[in-house]
């Protein structure tokens, strides 16, 4: 029966199929008018009855079969007898709507199964079109790549992974990671451990034993043939050395002004003590006196010595910077250790701000140095907020720092070095200054009804005067 209907007759649009049906329906009755012997040609109606089964509805079937079981009746050879024409009239009208439903079912089958073939193709077309793109962004991927499985040997590994360990290509796979990269090796790969999505910078080693910082994105997973891990190796060593040179750069440039504020500090104090020695010398027997007069040669020299002021050596190096690239990598180092002591950041800037005149370094050391005074004033406050307000005018580009702290009990002493109970040096706002003056900006304090408000100045980098610098 699947047979018949492959065959090219049952085949066609509906419209089609109905009109074959019709005219072998016909046919068939005038056969059997036309044979008048004790043969009956009903059973032939179930081709026809087949080949509605999958144009027509169960009820419509049930039509038709009613009318081939009447065709069957009406031609039939033999004697009708109700008690034998009843249950010939069942089990005929029986057989057609039975073999139609059969159709019907089949050709309902057939459609399912095309349907899902279909989607199964397009699922495959559209799996090897993303595994074409996948291959090919991790073969031209720059950072290294590849998967282990869960004895720690290398499955797969891109170009960019072979040249990172030196390796030639191709001979990567089936390597123990253990070998280029001995912290990886220790990550739990049994089916207990837990999964891992996650980071880390660790020592690696390339097969030339050449040593870089390698900074990992590595996630485990489950497959079929047990756990397997996949990691983006990034060599890190040229940014460890950028950050490195950075902050001794920092770190000098930040002892450059500690040591100025200290001798600072220390010429103050001799002249107040040349001052006295210089009353006390009017007593001749003083005057006399070797001792008195070497202690006044040994302040004069001290004085001489702690003449070191800030120069244009302690300098940042300035340039001109895109400000809102600058708050915006702000923003990132402070976002996550504010948002966990609670703090509410709100960012209030235009949508566009003109380049100013700064070094990038030490300007988000200054709004470093605001926002860590801000925050440790907000501890233990019930309203803990800081507005960070950006404006701009012909001249200049202001910061405003806004919290919703304590407020400053005095501050006309807030940019003096070494303060008294300050938590740290008692330099960090002297610092701040300091460097926003080397760059033509400057770091002052704006009284507020509440709370406490510090504004960073910074000079726009189309000033002329600035381009001499």
């Amino acid at each position: 029966m699947q047979d018949l209907l492959s065959l090219r007759f049952l085949q066609g649009s509906r419209s089609t199929v109905l009109l074959r049906a019709g005219i072998l329906i016909a046919l068939i009755a005038l056969i059997d008018w036309y044979f008048e012997n004790n043969i009956s040609f009903g059973f032939l109606y179930l081709f026809p009855m087949l080949m509605v089964g999958g144009c027509l509805s169960p009820l419509q079937l049930a039509l038709v079969a009613a009318l081939c079981t009447g065709l069957t009746e009406a031609f039939d050879p033999f004697q009708w007898a109700m008690s034998e024409g009843v249950s010939r009239l069942v089990l005929t009208f029986a057989a057609f709507v039975g073999a139609g439903l059969f159709g019907y079912a089949s050709a309902r089958s057939r459609r399912n199964a095309e349907q899902h073939l279909q989607q199964v193709e397009l699922e495959a077309a559209l799996r090897r079109k993303t595994e074409e793109q996948l291959d090919f962004l991790i073969s031209s991927s720059p950072a290294a790549i590849f998967t282990l499985d869960a004895g720690g040997s290398v499955q797969l590994a891109n170009q960019a992974a072979h040249q990172l360990l030196a390796v030639e290509k191709g001979k990567l796979q089936g390597q123990l990671i253990g070998q280029f990269f001995p912290a990886l090796a220790r990550v739990p790969s049994s089916q207990e451990a837990p999964f891992f999505h996650t980071e880390m910078e660790c020592l690696g080693r390339s097969q030339d034993e050449r040593m870089f910082l390698a900074h990992i994105w590595f996630s485990t997973y489950q497959t079929m043939s047990g756990p397997r891990l996949a990691a983006v190796v990034f060599d890190a060593s040229e940014e460890l050395r950028d950050r490195a040179e950075s902050n001794l750069q920092q770190v000098l440039t930040g002892s450059k002004v500690l040591v100025g504020a200290l001798c600072h500090e220390i010429r103050n104090m001799c002249g107040a003590i040349a001052v006295i020695h210089s009353k006390l010398s009017r007593d001749k027997n003083l005057a006399a006196n070797e001792d008195f007069s070497a202690l006044g040669n040994l302040v004069g020299g001290l004085e001489k010595m702690a003449g070191l002021e800030l120069r244009q050596t302690t300098r940042p190096l300035a340039e001109s910077i895109d400000i809102g690239s600058a708050l915006e990598e702000f923003r990132i180092v402070i976002g996550s250790s504010f948002e966990e002591s609670g703090i509410s950041l709100k960012w209030e800037q235009p949508p566009a701000l003109p380049r100013v005149w700064a070094d990038r370094q030490a300007l988000l050391q200054i709004f470093l140095n605001i926002a860590k005074n801000s925050e440790r004033a907000l501890e233990g406050r019930d309203e803990r907020e800081l507005v960070v307000r950006t404006e701009a005018d012909q001249s200049s580009v202001m910061v405003r720092f806004i919290d919703s702290g304590p407020g400053v009990a005095n501050p006309e002493r807030l940019f003096a070095p070494f303060q008294e109970g300050a938590q740290a040096t008692g330099l960090g706002l002297y610092l701040s200054r300091t460097f926003a003056r080397a760059f033509q900006g400057d770091v002052d304090y704006e009284p507020q009804p509440r709370g406490s408000c510090f504004v960073v100045r910074l000079a726009l980098a189309s000033q002329p005067s600035l381009k001499l610098l």
